[in-house]
């Protein structure tokens, strides 16, 4: 049994997913690495809205999973990919929650990109 503390949005932690109706671009060293017109906008609390991409819009050829992982009380485990470009490898740039808590269930088989590790997240 695990010890991690699961805890569920609340009026000073709010969450929301919701359907993008943008197209959302993401690049790097010149290269799309995702490119969806079903991305999903999380928000959470204060922090900036995050574009979770389904893993069919994301071009796995250029990531490779690493050994690095976090914890969200809110969200759950997260595992962690690195992106290959021509000029190196940007470490840990994308991440993903493979079985989410349930109040986030549908960024389930969906990734995320850091802004400061790729070039754009665009949304057109």
């Amino acid at each position: 049994m695990s010890d991690k503390k699961v805890l569920k949005p609340s009026a000073d932690h709010p969450i929301t997913v919701a359907p993008n109706e943008a197209r959302v671009v993401v690049t790097i060293g010149g290269k799309v690495v995702a490119d969806s017109a079903n991305a999903l906008t999380l928000r959470e609390a204060n922090y900036p809205p995050a574009q979770y991409i389904p893993r069919a819009d994301v071009d796995f050829d250029l990531l490779e999973r690493t050994d690095h992982s976090t914890y969200c009380p809110f969200k759950g485990d997260a595992s962690y990919y690195s992106i290959r470009t021509g000029d190196g490898l940007a470490e840990n740039a994308v991440w993903t929650y493979e079985a989410p808590h349930d109040a986030v269930a549908e960024i389930k088989d969906h990734v995320a990109f850091y802004p400061t590790k790729v070039d754009s997240i665009e949304e057109r």
